[in-house]
């Protein structure tokens, strides 16, 4: 018994033997590479960019007021419709104390005025009536009444708008009424009531009632950077997405390049923009983010390969053609535009021809 399992042990220590040789032999010998292979096909390719940027209403307004005052009513909320010349808000005047006390001075100065220029009149009055002053002499004192009264109408007038900010002569082009200059959807009102507002000056640009848009009309405003936008002329088409709204595509024509770039982040940006026209099946909003996707260059219906075949040596390009033997023969091409995946083959190559791509990497390869 003690023989038999002795055998066994020494056989089973044989084939382990033997069969980790083997294993081993197989692991030592080279293996055959293999490559993924693609053949040359007719394409259609286009180099594209895709710039950022955001949608702006191409006409938007800041609605200021034409008087210092305090905001005494809103009459719109933001998001409301409002028509050109519709009033927006109501101002209370907070009058300047030296305008306001120059204007009760001239005030009284004119119906002083005024009084000593009706004497003058009544007493002139009479003796015309009696015929005993010239016709001529009569018409310069009542000429003379006539403008006194003229100026004290005048002085009330400049003392009402100082003082309350409209005069009761012309309150429907009341200063102290805040209205808008477009017709358009009101997109902000930044005051509140209470607020003291002030009108536009050289000192500074006043405050901001309310921002008016006109959202029939909206832009697509991006940027791209120096390098691509020698490649863009007006006209050309663009896709416009937005993100914020899943589905929504626009096509548009780049309508604008900026002359002059301006520097963001160390990179030298040019302005663009573009119309955007939506069917009104989905609601646009001022400043959503969104994609512009600019064809730059295209080419119909092309030889073309994976960009991944081919191999640069200096100015040259070359691929791997496969030949009838099963190996690759190395053959220069003369390479057109690339879309980042596919390449135009201008020659070098035929419909049909099969390239090397890259090695397919076998169980324990390292990359």
């Amino acid at each position: 018994m003690k023989k038999i399992l002795k055998y066994i042990i020494i056989t089973l220590i044989g084939v382990l033997f033997i069969g980790t040789f083997v294993f081993l032999f197989k692991n030592s010998r080279p293996q055959e590479v293999q490559y993924r292979e693609h053949p040359a096909a007719v394409s259609t390719i286009r180099r594209t960019t895709v710039v950022t940027g955001k949608i702006e209403p191409r006409n938007e307004v800041n609605v200021k007021p034409q008087i210092n005052g305090i905001i005494a009513e809103l009459r719109k909320e933001a998001g409301q419709s409002v028509k050109e010349g519709e009033v927006i808000a109501k101002l209370r005047v907070i009058p300047d104390m030296n305008s306001l006390s120059s204007a009760q001075s001239r005030l009284r100065l004119a119906e002083i005025n005024l009084k000593q220029a009706e004497t003058n009149y009544n007493r002139e009055k009479a003796l015309f009536d009696k015929e005993l002053v010239s016709a001529e002499e009569y018409d310069q004192v009542l000429q003379a009444y006539r403008q006194a009264q003229e100026e004290r109408a005048a002085a009330q007038e400049s003392l009402e708008v100082i003082r309350d900010g409209v005069s009761s002569g012309n309150a429907a082009g009341s200063s102290t009424l805040v209205r808008s200059t477009i017709t358009g959807l009101i997109l902000d009102i930044p005051v509140k009531v209470g607020n003291s507002v002030i009108q536009a000056n050289t000192m500074n640009d006043g405050t901001t009632v309310a921002t008016v848009a006109d959202m029939g009309d909206l832009i697509f405003n991006g940027k791209i950077d120096e390098t691509e936008v020698g490649s863009l002329v007006e006209g050309m088409p663009m896709r416009i997405n937005i993100g914020a709204l899943p589905g929504f595509e626009s096509e548009a024509a780049l309508e604008y390049i900026a002359p002059k770039a301006v520097e963001e982040n160390g990179a030298n940006q040019f302005e663009i923009r573009a119309a955007v026209h939506s069917d009104g099946t989905q609601e646009i909003r001022s400043g959503y983010s969104a994609n512009a996707t600019i064809v730059l260059q295209s080419a119909e219906d092309v030889l073309a390969i994976p960009e991944s075949t081919i191999e640069f040596a200096g100015d040259s390009t070359f691929v791997y053609v496969k030949n009838e033997a099963g190996s690759y023969d190395r053959t220069a091409v003369v390479t057109g535009i690339s879309d980042g995946i596919n390449i135009e083959i201008k020659e070098g190559l035929k419909e049909g021809d099969t390239v090397r791509g890259t090695r397919i990497l076998a169980m324990g390869d390292k990359k």
